[in-house]
């Protein structure tokens, strides 16, 4: 059995409250990739965050053993100089940089007296791109890259540093499957250099392909560690909500009513390069039916529903038609006049302000109905809000938490209660799973299931394959901006979807 190489021991960590992490133990031996899961909440990113000295020694009680030392980290440079490294969810590069610049950044290599040696730099950029199997050009700006690309970058970043144990955290939510096939595979060839990966993910297909042991966290505590062998899905499951989910994908049987949302021959253009982003898209939605859209990543997807709801591209054709009559969005205020709903597939950053409240955030789309002469009634805010916090099912101290301290299921069930309040007719969901965890999907599958019962018609992209299968009552799939396929649920596999997505059809 090999050796451990790190150890954190009976970690506790408070913020005004609230208790974080609560007496934590988690060990990593030399050479593994170690999964951590959890629900949101649990403890993940905050214990990882003790680990790579975000929070300094100090700010917690508890030991943290590295090669049989023990260490106090004052600072994320101090982890750094015993090799441990983490890589975020939200990417730290700076994009208008090449990625020799990203990766020797802070860390620069010089010539002499603050002289950059950019040769050396890029020659040892171009050794660390090579060691994880990548061809790119050093010089290439960060910003021409996909996201699974400058997902590389960060690791290379972190080799720089001579990192031994690397932390990952939900480093594929954001990318394609066959760029999240490439990053596991890095990953294992990082294994068998010795390189240890911490790696955090609520992807639990992904963890049970890529781990070597599993360590469970709940409400702040460690509840289970084993190995890989011995942790089902199902109790792992178990463990991370403390309940049993039988049913992964509750979806209920129904009967479509009428044609609420007709779209014929959509054509809609990039509004800076002028590219066809989709291309003559034709569908409709029923009435109390959930429509799944899938594809890779660059299929269109995101670009058809914000085109569709006013928010982006130029519109080069076609018609929009609601309960039978052509409609005219010009803009966001008109698709919400009409009806419609959009949860985008980025809540931090076009769904929430994370600087207001769960109150104020809950009525951003609906203010005319709580306003009397253009003054917001403060008690008719805190009434609806409060409203869809008991009906959601939404876990904050108050009204008035900023949503920047929710966990991230929270923060959507934030997102999903503003568009409820606006009363739509058809809600438009962009990855409304992306990045939280197993429980809290489950609640976001069940409010779908309520609003679809009231007769909404919820159009859903989702770029995993079980989710849009396992909830859709029909599914479209796009290929570089054309729609390729159309399934009914029961006809419905993930190589049938492939199939189409890959326009092999």
């Amino acid at each position: 059995m090999a050796e451990n190489i790190l150890e954190m021991r009976n970690i506790t960590k408070e913020f005004p409250g609230v208790r974080a992490l609560d007496g934590v133990t988690f060990e990593v031996r030399r050479g593994e990739i170690h999964a951590l899961v959890g629900e949101n909440g649990a403890g993940k990113s905050t214990l990882m965050k003790v680990l790579s000295g975000v929070y300094p020694h100090g700010t917690y009680s508890g030991e943290i053993v590295v090669d049989g030392k023990v260490q106090q980290f004052g600072s994320i440079r101090d982890s750094e100089h015993v090799g441990i490294a983490i890589i975020y969810q939200e990417l730290a590069l700076i994009k208008y940089m090449t990625i020799a610049e990203n990766v020797f950044l802070g860390s620069e290599l010089e010539r002499g007296k603050g002289v950059v040696d950019w040769n050396r730099t890029y020659q040892e950029t171009d050794k660390l791109l090579a060691r994880i199997g990548v061809r790119l050009n050093p010089a290439t700006r960060v910003i021409d890259l996909g996201v699974g690309a400058q997902q590389l970058v960060e690791i290379a970043k972190a080799l720089s540093k001579k990192a031994r144990i690397l932390i990952l955290d939900e480093p594929t939510a954001a990318l394609t499957e066959q760029d999240t096939d490439k990053l596991l595979g890095i990953l294992e060839g990082l294994r068998r250099e010795g390189v240890t990966c911490i790696y955090i993910s609520h992807r639990l297909r992904e963890v049970m392909r890529i781990a070597d042991r599993i360590t469970v966290l709940r409400d702040g505590k460690t509840i289970v560690t084993d190995d890989k062998a011995n942790m089902s899905e199902e109790r792992m499951i178990r463990n991370m909500v403390g309940r049993d989910l039988s049913n992964l994908f509750p979806r209920r049987p129904r009967t479509p009513g009428e044609t609420v949302l007709e779209v014929r021959n959509w054509t809609v253009a990039h509004p800076v390069t002028g590219e066809l982003a989709c291309k003559d898209v034709s569908f409709e939605v029923r009435r109390g039916e959930i429509l799944g859209i899938a594809g890779l990543m660059g299929a269109g997807r995101t670009e058809l529903v914000t085109s569709l709801f006013g928010a982006w591209g130029k519109k080069k054709g076609g018609e929009l038609r609601l309960g039978g009559k052509p409609v005219h969005i010009r803009d966001a205020q008109d698709a919400i006049a009409r009806g419609m709903g959009l949860v985008s597939e980025d809540r931090k950053r076009y769904g929430l302000v994370l600087g207001m409240d769960v109150k104020e955030n809950s009525t951003l789309a609906s203010l005319k109905r709580i306003a009397r002469l253009a003054v917001i009634d403060k008690n008719q805010e805190i009434k609806v809000a409060d409203r869809y916090v008991r009906e959601l099912r939404t876990k904050t101290p108050s009204l008035e938490q900023q949503v920047r301290n929710l966990s991230g299921g929270n923060q959507q069930k934030v997102v999903i209660a503003k568009w409820l309040l606006t009363e739509p007719r058809v809600l438009f969901l962009d990855e409304p799973t992306r990045g939280i965890d197993v429980g809290a999907k489950v609640e976001i599958y069940n409010i779908m299931n309520d609003l679809v019962d009231k007769g909404v018609c919820v159009v859903m992209i989702s770029s995993e394959l079980p989710e849009v299968i396992g909830m859709s009552d029909r599914i479209l799939v796009m290929h570089e901006g054309k729609l390729t396929g159309s399934l009914v649920h029961d006809e419905a596999t993930e190589e049938k979807v492939m199939h189409h997505a890959t326009g092999a059809a």
